[in-house]
C-alpha cells in the first residue's frame, strides 16, 4: 500500500474503535494519533499523558500545548513509576514492567470514561530493536493502530507534515530510565541528572541527543550534524563543566553518536557470548 491507502486505513481502524484513549506523549507518533482519533472520533477521543518521574521535565507542557492545538480533551494523571515493583532495579524487562502498570492504569480510566480501547502509537519501523514492552501491549489487548496500518516512521513524519502539525521534525522521544544501563539502580538523583544534562545541550543549540549514564560518567549520544558542531565548538568545554556541577565525574562524546536503544547493544554482546564456545 502506498501512504495515501495506508492513512485512509489508520482512519478505519480510528473510526471501528466507536471511541478511543489515545496514550499521548507528544511525540511523533502518538499526536499523528491523537490528530486522526479526535478527526474521526470527535469527543469520543480522549488522549491521556503520563506524568512521572522517568520522564522528561518538558514533555507534560509540550502535550498540553499540542493537545490544545489538536482540540482534543486531554487530560494529564501523575504515576509514580519507581514505586512500581521491580522497575527501580533496572532489568532488562524494565520496559515491560513499566508499560504494563501505566497502561493498565489508562485501561482503568478508559473504562470510566466509557471507551472501549486504548490506543499507543508503536508504528511499523518498531520491531528491529528489543522492545520489552510490545509484549504488555499485547497481553493487555491495547491497539497499535500506526502498526496495524502498516505506517512507517518516515511516513508518520510525512503525515505530520502534511495535516500542519509541529511534531512532524521533532526528535524521538524516550523515558530517562532508557539512559541507564541495565542492572544500575535507577534513582530520582540519577534520574534528574540526566534530565537537566539533556536539558542544558538542547538550551546550547543541541536537538537529536541523548545523555547516558554510567555510575558517574555521562556518555553523550549526538546526531550527526550536532556531533560536527560540538566537534568544532569552543563552547564544549564550557557545556563538559556545566554537565559535570550536575553529578558526573566524567563527561564523554560517544564518536559513535545517537543511535536508538544503544544499550540494548551490551545485551547482544552477552547473548552471543553465551552462544560462543570458548
Amino acid at each position: 500500500m502506498n501512504i495515501d491507502d495506508k492513512f485512509a486505513r489508520l482512519k478505519e481502524i480510528l473510526s471501528a474503535t466507536g471511541g478511543a484513549l489515545v496514550a499521548f506523549s507528544g511525540g511523533v507518533d502518538s499526536t499523528l494519533l491523537a490528530k486522526v482519533a479526535f478527526d474521526v472520533l470527535g469527543d469520543k477521543a480522549l488522549a491521556v499523558t503520563v506524568k512521572s518521574e522517568i520522564h522528561p521535565a518538558f514533555e507534560e507542557a509540550d502535550a498540553r500545548e499540542l493537545a490544545a492545538a489538536i482540540g482534543i480533551r486531554h487530560i494529564v494523571v501523575e504515576v509514580s513509576a519507581l514505586s512500581v515493583e521491580g522497575l527501580a532495579d533496572n532489568p532488562p524487562e524494565r520496559c515491560y514492567i513499566c508499560k504494563k502498570s501505566i497502561l493498565g492504569k489508562l485501561l482503568d480510566i478508559a473504562r470510566d470514561e466509557g471507551l472501549a480501547v486504548v490506543v499507543e502509537g508503536t508504528n511499523a519501523s518498531d520491531s528491529g530493536d528489543f522492545r520489552p514492552g510490545a509484549k504488555a501491549v499485547a497481553e493487555l489487548g491495547v491497539k497499535s493502530p500506526l502498526k496495524e496500518a502498516g505506517l512507517t516512521k518516515d511516513e508518520i513524519r510525512a503525515l505530520s507534515r502534511r495535516l500542519g502539525l509541529s511534531t512532524w521534525q521533532k526528535p524521538s522521544l524516550a523515558c530517562l530510565a532508557s539512559r541507564i544501563p541495565y542492572g544500575e539502580r535507577i534513582t530520582i538523583e540519577k534520574l534528574k541528572s540526566i534530565d537537566a544534562a539533556e536539558d542544558l545541550l538542547r538550551a546550547s543549540g543541541y536537538s537529536i541527543l541523548r545523555v547516558r549514564r554510567h555510575g558517574d560518567l555521562a556518555r553523550i549520544e549526538l546526531g550527526d550534524e550536532d556531533m560536527k558542531r560540538f566537534l568544532a565548538d569552543d563552547k564544549a568545554p564550557d557545556i563538559a563543566a556545566r554537565i559535570k556541577a550536575l553529578g558526573f565525574a566524567y563527561v564523554t562524546l560517544d564518536l559513535q553518536g545517537y543511535r536508538t536503544g544503544s544499550l540494548n547493544e551490551t545485551l547482544a554482546r552477552k547473548a552471543d557470548s553465551m552462544e560462543t564456545p570458548l
